[in-house]
């Protein structure tokens, strides 16, 4: 096959969910012995894209075409049998298998069709770590690597089959600088085998140095596609984004107060000895509410996590009121004035078989105690003050939290974080997973916080939300902070710009800010 020859099509692309629709009308070509490099905001379509071609999702309308012939994939094992390998973002590994068991689960090795031949599942195991310059021995546990090294097991999975069209769903956002280099290098060496590659990215520098061709996706809508040469960020962005930005204007405006909150070069090492948290300074205000925006891997919802204390080996310092904040466990750092809205509500922030009272009050109920009685009435009383403050809408508030929507579910969490009275309030994603109805009232009840003098820093990858939201807005990529933009400033052009800086990239302190 002559490189570059399209190996597969998408026509008039549709996929419709319940509510959504994530691919309109979509034509894409997929280009044999090249990197076909997608991008798009979060949302666009690009992973529902390529869940379609996986087998993972099957069209509501339109077709795919291989070698000229339409084609269904009704399942994974279907698209794997016609040579379609996907990395997906999230690791679809088994930590209590091998090295070797993952790379051939489902697919292993045999002698006569009844042993598996594990000698010679880990022969070629090792030529697959050889290959992917990697020291990683077979026999090793997949949940004893480093979250880079289960990557390069997945990437191994695919390569192990023989894929000759290959996705990769974001493969750098948990590897080393070494590890992205050899990444490439393995990529090369597909193109030049006749592999077609899809490459899946934020980091719009990233793009344009591997890829060949592009294709940018928004709302679901292919809005550009062409060879990458002459492709520049200022292309992409415009591509991505349209003709201009979206105006958003804060609803409730009133005077900041005096410096409430802030860290001083705090840094997070990480397991492979790579900085997590990178030298991050900043600092908050009374009543202001500080977006922190990113992608998957910039270190921000790791930040928030050290500012709550769940993190033992990191180091710098921080203030709240201007005292420096020596208690070291998460609880003490909640009696200090700081609360933690985590961006998984259900595993980190509910305890599903409890009430929603249960719930609401468990960080607090030193506020109900006298001596060892715990005060029903008291507890039962300032429940319905929060219910009604945050418009939680329950027929109880002894129903189990789990019989809640998505968005009061999230209420909850913010309501039990207010009850333990606190000068900042950390929000890591608090719209994620809830409807846009639902996410309107929990930016009210931001606002009004805000109002009220809470000093908030969110975290979020939403473009939309950390313009509509913020007084001032930071930008971090790779762990460190690679902008810094008031209201008037932050244009979603700039914000993404930022957010693909890489580490060589200078950043500003919180001294030059």
């Amino acid at each position: 096959m002559t490189a570059h020859e399209i190996g597969l099509s998408i026509r008039n692309g549709t996929k419709v969910y319940p509510g959504t629709v994530a691919l309109k009308a979509a034509d894409f070509d997929l280009h044999m012995g090249a990197v076909n490099v997608l991008v798009g905001e979060n949302g666009a379509g690009k992973s529902t894209m390529m869940k379609v071609i996986a087998g993972v999702e099957q069209l509501t309308e339109g077709k795919i075409i291989i070698d000229g012939q339409e084609v269904t994939f009704r399942t994974t094992e279907e698209a794997a049998r016609n040579g379609i390998g996907i990395v997906f973002q999230e690791l679809n590994l088994f930590p209590n298998m091998t090295v070797a068991e993952n790379i051939f689960v489902a697919r292993e090795k045999t002698r006569g069709g009844i042993d598996i031949d594990k000698a010679t599942q880990r022969a070629r195991t090792r030529e697959l770590m050889i290959q992917l310059e990697q020291d990683i021995d077979p026999d090793d546990l997949v949940g004893d690597l480093r979250v880079g090294q289960q990557q390069i097991v997945e990437i191994a999975k695919s390569l192990a089959h023989d894929a000759r069209i290959l996705i990769l769903d974001e493969p750098t956002s948990a590897l080393s600088a070494a590890e992205v280099e050899i990444l490439f290098r393995v990529i090369a060496d597909l193109k030049k085998r006749g592999v077609g590659l899809v490459y899946i990215s934020h980091r719009l520098e990233e793009l344009i140095q591997i890829g060949d061709y592009i294709t940018v996706l928004r709302d679901g809508v292919i809005t550009g596609a062409r060879s990458m040469e002459g492709v520049d960020v200022d292309w992409i962005v415009h591509n991505m984004i349209g003709e201009s930005g979206k105006d958003f204007a804060k609803e409730i405006d009133h005077p900041f107060g005096d410096e409430v909150f802030s860290a001083e070069h705090v840094s997070l090492p990480g397991a492979g000895g790579d900085l997590v948290v990178d030298d991050v300074s900043m600092s908050l205000r009374k009543g202001e509410i500080l977006g922190v925006y990113g992608l998957m891997g910039a270190g921000r919802s790791e930040f928030l996590e050290c500012v709550i204390g769940r993190h033992r080996y990191a180091t710098g310092s921080f203030a709240i009121d201007g005292v420096p904040l020596k208690e070291k466990g998460v609880s003490a750092r909640i009696s200090r004035g700081l609360a933690l809205i985590p961006e998984d509500r259900k595993n980190d922030g509910l305890v599903q078989i409890l009430s929603i009272r249960e719930n609401m009050t468990m960080s607090s109920l030193s506020r109900f105690t006298k001596a060892v009685h715990l005060s029903l009435v008291r507890e039962k009383q300032t429940v319905a003050d929060f219910v009604k403050r945050m418009t939680i809408k329950i027929a109880s508030p002894e129903h189990e939290v789990s019989s809640l929507s998505g968005g009061n579910q999230q209420k909850v969490v913010i309501a039990k974080a207010l009850m333990t009275d606190p000068k900042v309030l950390l929000m890591d994603e608090p719209s994620r997973g809830i409807d846009i109805g639902a996410k309107a009232e929990v930016f009210r009840v931001m606002r009004q916080l805000a109002a009220e003098g809470l000093g908030i820093i969110f975290v979020t990858s939403d473009l939309d939300e950390v313009m509509s939201l913020s007084d001032r807005i930071l930008v971090m990529s790779n762990g460190r902070i690679t902008g810094e933009f008031t209201r008037d400033e932050a244009t979603n052009a700039k914000l993404i710009e930022a957010s693909a800086v890489g580490h060589k990239t200078e950043h500003k302190s919180k001294e030059s800010v």
